[in-house]
């Protein structure tokens, strides 16, 4: 750990505490020396089914956390990168990566990204052999994993053993603080992410100092240096090292990294080993927040959506795509809408909406010209025939135009979204093709489940995690 000047109490019992927890996620040498056993003995097998299969394969090699030893035990993936010639067609990589991964890992999977890879087993191991292509230039990939060999090579040249730990150190920090991993279901930081901040920084709690003086969006990329066309949302820069035309944390939200700085502020001032521990999420039962909807006098909505058969990674952007969807259009509607979450289950999609009140108020003011326009005539035509659903009006307003209060035909939130819920936005692979099988009930009349618990925590339980650690 860097040389500090000055020390404090507060430093004293921040080096105890991240002393102690470093200690405890610390891999045993035997424990890595069995990994890189196994990375040998995998890179030699793969190798070996090439050959007798004359594949074109250029190089197989171990990547990752599990090649760095900057893994945490419990959590441990192997991955096993295939890389094929550019000029191979997507059809034969396909084909020769599925095939040798089915040649050296027991029990496979086959799972989808941006291209099938497989998920088996080697020795006691997970492991994911991926395919990709043996690029020459990381700035100038064809797949989303032609840049690894180049990350591994940059990483595994400037990790110390300190820094190895301090990775690790921080990894576990980010579990706890539910924001590690880049997966869009979580939207938070990469491995690769976290062992560059810490490269940067030196350690954890250098890290954390100066992230308490970030302020959102944060820019690491030297001036004049950021990748280029970056979406208007963006939580963090930092270009990739190996590639300056890319955004190493593209996936972090807003969100999440405003909870690392206030976390980072939070720690540095009481640091306490509980800051490393995770935490589940706080579930809600249906009756329980039913107690809590009575004492904030408001109302719960829930939406219930076949659940399509994608990846996360393509499937959870849709459904935070639907829930904004259709809390919009719900407070388009006149409804105040206090909060929304969702959440992917089994076999649905659930998207839960807190409003003020369940029914909005039966008048709906209409607005109309002002004299003097060719359209005057028809408002009031249309406004002063016989049975003309009015309850007000026509009148003139304050500044002069007309207007007219009419009767609104559906008044419960529930209603409302049924009507409007087959012309949102919903994604894709969300909008369901037959009306019927998306549902729209109060809470009272959602059966309850584990899945229906957790997106109410979500909504009506929300609190920074750390007040409630000792």
């Amino acid at each position: 750990m860097p040389e500090r000047t000055g020390p404090n109490a507060g430093d004293d019992a921040a080096d105890r505490v991240e002393r102690q927890v470093a200690e405890q996620i610390a891999p045993s040498p035997e424990f890595l020396a069995r990994v890189a056993a196994v990375r040998s003995e995998l890179v030699r097998r793969v190798e070996a089914a090439a050959r007798a299969r004359s594949s074109p394969l250029v190089r197989a090699l171990v990547a990752g956390s599990a090649a760095r030893g900057t893994f945490l035990t419990d959590r441990l993936d192997v991955d096993l990168f295939l890389l094929f010639p550019p000029d191979l067609s997507r059809d034969r990589l396909r084909e020769e990566g599925l095939a040798l991964g089915n040649a050296v890992l027991t029990h496979p999977e086959t799972r989808y990204a941006e291209h099938p890879y497989l998920r088996g087993e080697f020795e006691g191991f997970r492991v994911d052999a991926v395919p990709g292509f043996a690029v020459t230039d990381p700035s100038a990939p064809l797949s989303a994993v032609d840049r690894t060999p180049f990350h591994q090579e940059y990483l595994a040249r400037r990790e110390t053993p300190d820094i190895v730990s301090q990775v690790r150190l921080a990894k576990q920090f980010f579990r706890a603080l539910g924001v590690y991993g880049s997966e869009a279901k979580t939207e938070g930081l990469s491995g690769y992410l976290v062992e560059l901040l810490i490269l940067r920084f030196g350690s954890l709690r250098a890290l954390l100092a100066a992230a308490r003086t970030w302020r959102v969006p944060v820019r690491l990329a030297e001036p004049g240096a950021e990748p280029p066309r970056l979406p208007s949302d963006v939580a963090l820069i930092l270009a990739d090292p190996v590639d300056p035309h890319r955004n190493v944390a593209s996936a972090l939200s807003r969100r999440n990294l405003s909870l690392v700085i206030l976390g980072a502020s939070a720690y540095l001032a009481r640091p306490s080993a509980a800051w490393f521990e995770p935490r589940p999420r706080t579930a809600l039962s249906r009756a329980g927040a039913l107690e809590v909807v009575g004492t904030r006098a408001s109302h719960v909505t829930v939406v219930l959506l076949p659940r399509p058969d994608l990846v996360d990674d393509t499937l959870y952007p849709q459904v935070r795509k639907a829930e904004h969807a259709i809390a919009d259009e719900i407070a388009r509607s006149g409804f105040e809408v206090l909060g929304s979450s969702s959440l992917v289950a089994a076999d649905r999609v659930l998207v839960l909406v807190e409003v003020a009140h369940a029914e909005r108020s039966a008048v709906r003011r209409q607005d109309g010209p002002p004299p003097g326009l060719d359209r005057v005539g028809n408002f009031l035509g249309k406004w002063t025939a016989p049975g003309a659903p009015i309850l007000q009006g026509p009148y003139l307003r304050p500044d002069g135009s007309l207007g007219v209060e009419t009767r609104r035909a559906e008044r419960d939130v529930e209603s409302v979204l049924r009507s409007a819920l087959p012309r949102l936005a919903l994604g894709k692979d969300l909008t369901p093709s037959d009306p019927h099988r998306a549902e729209v009930r109060p809470l009272a009349e959602v059966p309850d489940s584990p899945a229906l618990a957790d997106a109410l925590g979500e909504l009506l339980a929300k609190r920074l995690p750390w007040l409630d650690r000792s």
